[in-house]
């Protein structure tokens, strides 16, 4: 196969961010894109050059063309597990939208369905492939603060006056925990944040939240303020703290939401100073060790970034025969992860995984 050709199923205002790498690699073609609003379905299409009878408003009709190799799922989340499974027995290679479905049973449907089907499944998560979060992890792999022993990560959400205009409809299904999974902060957005502690640390074994509530508008609510801590085996934790500041502008091209990582270990310390958006003036990257402070800015530092390095992975993969990164069976982990935080808050206590 000389060249991928690419679906999207879902053509809202994330995929120009996971279209990004695609239009820009002579390896990849989008082929086809489905909506359900066939008007959006057509914007995107003839933006990024489908055919008009490529174009479609029902997926099934979409799967059934034979000039598809791969299906970019950017759906609600409640739609990720049956939409992978009709992709995946119509033949397709599947990249799906973190989180990759709302419970773990129906991500080891899915994970089984494409190891049975000998097909690639790729739960698509970008903060690890951010390049401040990728330099920060070759140093620590280069040993630069010795073992990582806590991480802590700080998201922070606000307004902006340049921040994305968020369709009202996808505002609902993200505060409807039924079809999001969970809260906006915390379990949709959280998934990077415990995507990341799973990158630096390993898997938790033990899960501690406690998930707020604000109302923001009326009947309309945040999972916040949130703080969850992780135990992780060796005598290491984490945390994760989740905050929406009604008043706090932020500078960002997408989310009004800023994040920040700070990593200590047996002889250093990491810091990621920035992530949707820029809130402190300070290089991406920042490293103590040896009473010396090192920065690190010789790095593209946009959050779009994240994708196209993202998909980017995805493509080389393809082509060598290697794994994506997420495999379906990490994108699994990490959701039992994000889904002990929402089970330790319901009980009020400490979950193990």
């Amino acid at each position: 196969m000389e060249t991928l050709r690419v679906a999207f199923l879902g053509t809202g205002r994330i995929s120009d961010l996971h279209a990004l790498a695609y239009l820009d690699d002579e390896r990849a073609d989008i082929v086809a894109v489905c909506d359900r609003s066939i008007d959006l379905a057509r914007a995107r299409g003839r933006r990024w050059g489908v055919a008009e009878n490529h174009i479609f408003s029902d997926y099934h009709e979409m799967l059934a063309a034979p000039d598809i190799d791969l299906v970019e799922i950017l759906l609600p989340h409640h739609l990720h597990h049956q939409a992978t499974l009709d992709a995946i027995a119509a033949g397709k290679h599947v990249s799906v939208q973190k989180p990759m479905a709302l419970t773990v049973a129906q991500a080891d449907e899915m994970v089984t369905a494409a190891s049975a089907a000998g097909l690639s499944l790729k739960v698509y998560e970008n903060f690890i492939f951010y390049p401040p979060v990728q330099r920060a992890k070759a140093l620590i792999d280069d040993g630069e603060i010795g073992d990582p022993l806590t991480i802590r990560i700080k998201s922070n959400s606000g307004i902006s006056p340049t921040e994305w205009e968020v369709p009202t409809s996808a505002l609902a299904w993200r505060l409807n925990p039924e079809e999001c999974g969970g809260g906006p902060l915390v379990f949709d957005d959280g998934h990077h944040k415990f995507a990341l502690g799973w990158h630096f640390m390993g898997m938790a074994e033990e899960v501690h939240a406690w998930i707020g509530s604000t109302e923001t508008a009326p009947g309309m609510f945040l999972d916040a303020p949130s703080i969850v801590s992780w135990k992780f085996p060796g005598n290491r934790y984490g945390s994760l703290e989740a905050v929406y500041s009604p008043g706090l502008v932020l500078d960002t091209s997408h989310y009004a939401q800023d994040d920040r990582i700070e990593i200590t270990g047996s002889k250093g310390v990491i810091w990621v100073t920035r992530g949707h958006g820029k809130m402190m003036d300070l290089p991406p990257v920042v490293l103590y060790k040896d009473r010396q402070t090192r920065s690190f800015s010789d790095m593209p530092v946009g959050w779009e970034h994240s994708f196209i390095n993202s998909t980017r992975q995805m493509i080389d993969a393809f082509f060598a025969g290697d794994a994506p990164q997420l495999t379906g069976e990490d994108g699994r982990e990490v959701l039992r992860f994000a889904l002990a935080a929402q089970e330790s808050a319901r009980l009020g206590q400490a979950v193990k995984l």
